[in-house]
């Protein structure tokens, strides 16, 4: 038995459900990952994932072990259920809940508040000559807690909350994320509409202005302290312009980061900010909860900052 096998027999034995898949639970990298990430989150609030693509041995082993070719692989309780199209056809036949070892488990409505000028909204909208007799407020929250307020049918499934006089509909993974949500009607400068904070959601990528990211750095430096700031452009780009403090995000620059406590705060750049983004989520999904994106990268930086950094 090779030492990889060893590895996913001890990880299969540690947990109770473990999904081998594209990417995280919160962010899926192929639609047939994606696709079990939504049948499980009906039933379930915690599992454990593994991806794949972060380990291309592991890949190959669990297609081996499992012999089974493709990704994702569902496993309960040590034992091998299938790929995406026998979980998809375990929920079509109604026989996933007992596949999890949940068919008795009730699902409790959760806790939600609506403001009053939320709720005022929701009444308008339903005064509407377009909204027939059976419709009936709906959210849906997707895996990657994007959020989507309906009017529409009830659907089988469904869990009801009674809220502000209003009746809520959610399916069923939507309810196992919507606990302690909070849902209001605001004014900003932005523009006006529906606020949903919710609890659950996991950490998103911050933007940060050129001038705050000034500001903090020179509060880091009269403090004697290191501010995480990385840069992620190429060699040839750090030598026409830099800012000063900032690191070349390099291969042992990542593994420095890697060990770092995870409520560190983390700070990426680019030219733009496009790149930086891509970067600041990947440091996200390795756990790190406060984590940094320059709007307009190193290019606001030269306009609103430090004229002398020459802008290309």
């Amino acid at each position: 038995m090779s030492i990889a096998d060893e590895e996913i027999r001890q990880l299969l034995a540690s947990e109770r459900v473990v999904l081998f898949m594209k990417g995280v639970r919160t962010a899926p990298n192929c639609g047939f990952s994606a696709a079990v990430v939504e049948a499980l989150d009906s039933w379930l609030d915690d599992y454990r994932t593994v991806d794949v693509l972060a380990d291309e041995a592991l890949r190959t082993a669990i297609k081996r072990f499992s012999d089974w070719p493709t990704i994702p692989q569902l496993y309960v309780d040590g034992e091998f259920i299938g790929g995406a199209d026998i979980v998809a056809e375990l929920e079509r036949s109604g026989g996933l809940a007992e596949a999890l070892g949940v068919a008795d488990r009730e699902l409790e409505a959760p806790t939600i508040t609506i403001t009053e000028a939320a709720a005022e909204q929701f009444r308008a909208a339903f005064a509407s000559p377009e909204v027939v007799e059976d419709d009936q407020l709906r959210l849906a929250i997707d895996a990657r807690f994007h959020n989507d307020l309906s009017i529409g049918p009830a659907r089988p499934g469904d869990i009801e909350v009674e809220v502000s006089g209003l009746r809520l509909l959610l399916d069923r993974a939507s309810a196992r994320r919507a606990r302690g949500l909070h849902i209001d009607f605001v004014s900003s400068e932005a523009g006006v509409g529906f606020k949903i904070d919710n609890p659950n959601a996991p950490p998103a990528v911050r933007e940060i202005s050129a001038t705050e990211l000034a500001r903090r750095l020179a509060v880091a430096r009269e403090a004697n302290e290191t501010l995480q700031l990385l840069d992620v452009r190429t060699l040839e780009e750090r030598e026409q312009a830099r800012i000063a403090g900032a690191r070349l995000l390099d291969e042992a620059v990542a593994d420095e980061l890697e060990a770092l406590d995870r409520s560190t705060p983390l700070y990426f750049h680019c030219h733009h900010g496009v790149r930086s983004l891509r970067a600041a989520q990947h440091f996200l999904e390795l756990g790190f909860r406060e984590v940094y994106n320059v709007a307009g990268g190193i290019d606001a930086w030269s306009q609103q900052v430090d004229p002398a950094v020459p802008r290309y």
